[in-house]
């Protein structure tokens, strides 16, 4: 999709925000534990280059990625760190993952048949880093018993061409005050580790929920996702360990005012109706932005003012209902600052029912990426 560069809608990413609150976390962990930068999903959105640069420059000492592609996208940027993909690759991808240096997520007994077979048919040079996967409870890929770990082990470990990098599993409540079935998640990783006479380079169990409120002291690296990004992994659940600065901010302009008469409708459907002479201005964002119709009734801010969006959301503008006349060309702030009002991404995923990720996953391609420190 193109880049709308020539309309004014656009999303401020503020690089130092990130850079800051990977060094505020690095600043918090044991000395010698890692801290891998998740940036799949294009940096959650906000940029994956962009932000793998400023993890970097926080302290951040690799990646985590959730495909192939995404690996290549960093290695073709030059960045030459330990990468690891969290997702089960095709094994007919193994010579691509080995060419480039990218660590794989292995989960089963038969991928790792498949792959051994794979190398057996193909001249293929070097070794294949491997991430085992413990299933301690999320339900999603990985082995499901100590015992199947402990088999994958020794299978990788009897076979010259991979290299057991890895070994981790990922908590699906850590985010919760409840800690009961996390405990249950850790004591089912434990026993796995139990079950292993040695351990490989690195073994990571914490998410970003996790190295903020579990004080754990398994593992010698962390993922750090969404706190990267300055958005709190609970939402409103629980309260954020040092405050977390949010990277991104989305704001536009208005593209018309206009006072329209009473008893006039807005949008498609007639949604609203205008009960006096209203101030109607239009913003040049819309549904394909990933600004959803159901953003209808939420408030942006303009000239400092809560200014509540009017009729449905369409595919590329939307209306807002402001409190006076105002010129053409005013900021309007979708997420951020302005004046002395803030709208956070945690408000618009409560408007959507929805969590602040799939917020910052769905701002479309088109919407430009500033880039600030």
């Amino acid at each position: 999709m193109v880049v709308a560069w020539n309309r004014p809608t656009k999303a401020i990413i503020h690089t130092q925000a990130i850079t800051e609150n990977v060094a505020n976390e690095l600043a918090r962990l044991p000395k010698g534990k890692e801290l891998f930068a998740v940036v799949k999903a294009n940096g959650y959105g906000h940029g994956a280059i962009e932000t793998a640069h400023a993890a970097i420059a926080g302290g951040a000492t690799g990646f985590c990625v959730a495909n192939l592609d995404e690996g290549l996208e960093l290695r073709e940027a030059g960045f030459t760190q330990p990468i690891l993909v969290l997702n089960m690759i095709p094994f007919t991808a193994i010579e691509l993952a080995i060419a480039n240096d990218l660590a794989v997520t292995v989960g089963t007994k038969e991928w790792l048949d498949d792959a051994k077979e794979y190398f057996s048919e193909h001249a293929i040079e070097g070794q294949l880093k491997i991430h085992l996967k413990a299933d301690t409870g999320m339900g999603r890929i990985g082995f499901l018993t100590p015992k199947e770990v402990s088999e994958a082990v020794e299978f990788v470990q009897a076979i010259s061409y991979f290299e057991w990098e890895g070994l981790f599993t990922h908590f699906s409540t850590a985010d919760q005050e409840d800690d009961t079935y996390w405990n249950l998640q850790k004591n089912r990783f434990l026993a796995v580790l139990e079950e292993l006479p040695e351990l490989p380079r690195y073994v990571h169990v914490s998410n970003s929920a996790t190295a903020l409120w579990h004080d754990e002291s398994i593992g010698n690296m962390i993922r750090y996702g969404i706190a990267m990004y300055g958005l709190n992994p609970s939402g409103h659940a629980l309260p954020e360990i040092y405050p977390l600065q949010p990277a991104l901010e989305l704001v536009s302009e208005l593209i018309q005012v206009k006072e329209l008469a009473a008893n006039e409708g807005i949008g498609y459907g007639e949604t609203y109706i205008t009960s006096k002479p209203e101030w109607i201005g239009t913003v040049p964002i819309g549904y394909a932005d990933g600004w959803l119709r159901k953003m209808q009734g939420f408030s942006l801010l303009v000239d400092g003012k809560f200014c509540e969006i009017v009729g449905r959301v369409c595919m590329d503008q939307l209306m807002v209902r402001l409190p006076y006349e105002l010129p053409v060309g005013t900021t309007v702030t979708l997420i951020g600052k302005n004046q002395d009002q803030v709208i956070a991404m945690q408000d618009v995923a409560d408007q959507l029912e929805t969590i602040h990720y799939e917020v910052a996953c769905i701002l479309g391609t088109r919407i430009p990426r500033e880039y600030q420190k």
